[in-house]
């Protein structure tokens, strides 16, 4: 007999599958930690019932000793969990950003490929994506967190507590893998997740999880509606090639610099910070002769005749 736990985290993929254009084959990236398990065991079955395969994908980061072994013993748990295949991906983590930077874009690139790769993210990993973007203040854009669906990747259960998937795998009776650098208190999400969480649920009488995956939530549809908005801006001012500043002058703040950072990004700058974007955004909004902006990789956005471009620069930089 099904216990509530496994029910709750199997309606939940019920619910994104039927959301989105599912392909035959369901990939489910697998670490051997609780909310993997469950999300497994939840596809394998939800799948099974609609006509998909399921293929559990394990990334082994290499950075533990035993690795090798925690990555095939997650393996063998998909597997009888119900996954119809189940494989082994080695990565080397290497690059900037610190380890927990350069293990998630490892990770991310061993994933890819595929149409749709389910993660298990839950509500618990949404307050503290939120919690990170609050921190940063970065902007509402980091504050809206992770999308349950943004195509390859499917997260289905950000909806539901991490408490709920390890009562799933009590309730399958499957003892799930504690990745030791959960506790580690130099990674920052491990002291979000373990003092400042448990800190603000105490201080403002619980449920602080659950509303900051609501803000997420809402602020994720109130950025939609302004992306969409400067979609139709962005054609008007011209595009990649250059914008006209006629067009973007009347538009509001928010607005125009969602327009100025699509334009960026698709212009080549790299590592576009807010200081970046609201020097750029001064060339139209505060316009009084000023020179250039000077960019990440050796660009250039000026004002030219009523229009803004980017140029490259050289390497050195000189009058």
């Amino acid at each position: 007999m099904t216990g509530p736990a496994v029910a709750a985290v199997r309606r939940a993929v019920r619910g994104f599958l039927e959301s989105v254009e599912a392909p035959a084959e369901l990939c489910v990236a697998v670490s051997g930690g609780a909310d993997s398990l469950a999300l497994a065991e939840a596809t394998a079955y939800v799948g099974r019932h609609r006509g998909h395969r399921v293929r559990a994908l394990v990334v082994d980061h290499g950075l533990q000793e035993g690795s090798a072994k925690i990555a095939r013993d997650a393996v063998a748990a998909a597997k009888s969990l119900g996954a119809d295949e189940a494989e082994v991906r080695r990565v080397d983590v290497t690059g900037p950003g610190g380890p927990e930077a350069a293990a998630r874009k490892a990770r991310y690139r061993a994933l890819a490929g595929h149409d749709l790769v389910l993660l298990g993210h839950t509500l618990d990993d949404q307050a503290e994506t939120v919690l990170l973007g609050l921190g940063r203040g970065s902007g509402p854009r980091s504050v809206s967190g992770m999308r349950p669906h943004d195509p390859p990747w499917g997260r289905p259960l950000l909806a539901v507590p991490r408490a709920t998937t390890r009562a799933a795998c009590a309730e399958l009776g499957v003892e799930p893998w504690e990745d030791p650098h959960n506790a580690e208190a130099r990674f920052t999400r491990v002291r979000l997740r373990t003092e400042v969480l448990p800190l603000l649920e105490d201080v403002l009488n619980g449920g602080v999880a659950a509303a900051l995956a609501r803000t997420a939530a809402q602020l994720r549809e109130d950025s939609e509606a302004l992306d969409t908005s400067a979609d139709r801006i962005f054609t008007r001012a011209g595009g990649v090639e250059g914008l006209d500043v006629a067009v973007l002058e009347g538009e509001p703040a928010a607005l125009r610099r969602r327009v100025l950072r699509r334009w960026l990004l698709e212009s080549g700058v790299r590592e576009l910070t807010d200081g970046h974007l609201r020097a750029v955004d001064a060339l139209v909004a505060r316009w009084r002769g000023q020179g250039g902006v000077w960019l990440p990789g050796n660009l250039e956005a000026r004002r030219c005749r009523g229009r803004l471009c980017v140029i490259s620069q050289p390497t050195t930089r000189g009058d």
